[in-house]
């Protein structure tokens, strides 16, 4: 099994904070991740559980009567739980005391989010990252916002970068060593997702568009969203485009990019940029593949982009630091794919490439971002296919992929 490296996050909140919440997609190791965890004498509750999920529907306050600590597994299943939760660690404020799994962003629902408010710390976990399989110190952020140039790392290269952004992080895709295995899993995976989780989670009056909406959003990964194109097509209207969508970012199926602004720059485009949290899944729906993509590279640009965003995403999630996330472009095309800011007002600009080769024309959104940032640019950093950090002027470098996990 590869070390998770949010256990280490975890287990420092479970030192001062009454209830940990750890969050993420199904399939992502969550539960493995919680039962690791908890000490001797925890109780494992699982809302997965038939009978254990309908005693706590029925009676969430007798549900954890006599319960001292425990682990609660899926608790977005019985959202009225929190409360009782909420009840007991205001009697005892034990650190420790329960360890809640969810599949769901509880944080949207403003009532549950306001049930635990000061009590509760949130640690994400999504799919498996290379860092995590590879052995890599997960670094990548820290070093960049640190001003170090990037680290070359052991490189993927070519079809071997493919086969890897295809298979994604799913542990359990992981475990098919064929692609064909691999996209199957994730088209069941999609399945049972819309057909269980997003009947709990959301009034839905057109489910079975969902999954078709699923897979019109996979064509759009790495793109500007525009609600009413995408909804057209499935005969739905921008607002109830909006609305499903947010469904499935809440379920981390996707994730959403706001626009980056400053008032030095004017014509900036404020649509904002989708992508899946997990390229195998995107490809998958999207019915990319190998040989597809050995026949036309330029179809690989937008997954690779998604696999980097991602990748950098789940970095952000064992960091010390908090960071915020968003894209760059104005009404002339120029652009950069990820603009990461954290609390002391420091910008990082990453610009992903899918070739072999970059040249300084490359660099043009990282110098428009530099330049409207003033001071607060640290760095700027072209991600491409290829083995060697080279630098292409102050403060901006071209770097393999594989310097996210070296």
């Amino acid at each position: 099994m590869h070390p998770r490296y949010a256990k280490k996050p975890i287990q420092e909140a479970l030192e001062d904070t009454r209830v940990v919440l750890i969050s993420g997609p199904r399939q992502s190791g969550k539960t493995t991740l919680a039962e690791e965890i908890a000490s001797e004498g925890m109780r494992f509750l699982s809302l997965d559980d038939p009978t254990q999920l309908a005693a706590a529907r029925r009676d969430p306050v007798g549900f954890l009567r006599g319960v001292d600590r425990a682990v609660i597994d899926e608790i977005q299943r019985v959202p009225d739980l929190l409360l009782a939760i909420k009840t007991e660690v205001d009697k005892d404020p034990r650190p420790g005391r329960f360890i809640l799994t969810a599949s769901a962003n509880l944080m949207s629902f403003p009532k549950v989010a306001d049930s635990l408010a000061g009590r509760m710390e949130v640690i994400q976990l999504l799919p498996m990252s290379q860092a995590e399989m590879r052995g890599g110190n997960g670094a990548f952020l820290d070093r960049a916002f640190s001003g170090n140039p990037p680290s070359s790392g052991n490189s993927v290269l070519g079809d071997s970068l493919v086969d890897l952004v295809l298979a994604g992080g799913y542990p359990e895709a992981l475990k098919r060593s064929q692609w064909l295995r691999q996209r199957n899993w994730h088209l069941h995976y999609a399945d049972a997702i819309i057909q269980r989780d997003v009947r709990e989670v959301a009034q839905v009056a057109q489910l079975g568009q969902m999954q078709n909406l699923l897979k019109a959003l996979a064509r759009h990964t790495g793109q500007l969203v525009n609600y009413s194109g995408i909804g057209a097509a499935l005969g739905m209207n921008h607002v109830t485009t909006r609305k499903y969508m947010q469904v499935l970012e809440g379920l981390y199926l996707t994730n959403s990019l706001q626009p980056w602004f400053t008032s030095k720059l004017s014509r900036l485009v404020k649509s904002p940029k989708l992508h899946f949290l997990d390229s195998g899944l995107a490809a998958s729906l999207k019915g990319d593949s190998p040989e597809q993509i050995a026949k036309d590279r330029t179809a690989f640009g937008p997954i690779l982009e998604t696999f980097a965003v991602s990748e950098m995403l789940k970095i952000a999630s064992w960091s010390n630091q908090r960071f915020a996330f968003s894209h760059f472009r104005n009404k002339d095309g120029v652009e950069v794919d990820l603009v990461i800011e954290n609390p002391q007002g420091g910008i990082v600009g990453i610009e992903i490439k899918a070739s072999a080769t970059v040249d300084s024309s490359d660099f043009s959104g990282l110098r428009k971002l530099a330049s409207a940032s003033g001071g607060n640019f640290i760095q700027g950093i072209v991600l491409y296919d290829h083995d060697q950090v080279a630098p292409f002027g102050p403060n901006l470098y071209a770097a393999p992929i594989a310097s996210l996990w070296a």
